[in-house]
């Protein structure tokens, strides 16, 4: 039986920036909530980056909601 060697790779990790957006806009997470009908809870976890994974329909509606683009939320840091 052969054997594989698999060796792990730093590919870097995507960073949230909501917080950046929210307090430059002076908005807070209750109203993004009420904006975007989803609740404080998840908003919190966005703000604070403490999701695992995203959900698009999630990243849609703080667009829409703050106008502006997906990259002004998600950031790609290679390590």
């Amino acid at each position: 039986m052969e054997q594989t060697i698999y060796i792990l790779k730093d590919y870097g990790k995507i960073e949230i920036h909501l917080k950046h957006i929210l307090d430059a806009k002076k908005i807070s997470r209750g109203k993004l909530s009420s904006m975007t009908a989803m609740s404080y809870d998840l908003v919190n976890r966005y703000y604070n980056g403490k999701v695992t994974r995203v959900d698009l329909d999630v990243i849609s509606r703080f667009c829409y909601a703050l106008d502006c683009n997906v990259d002004d939320i998600l950031f790609y840091k290679k390590d």
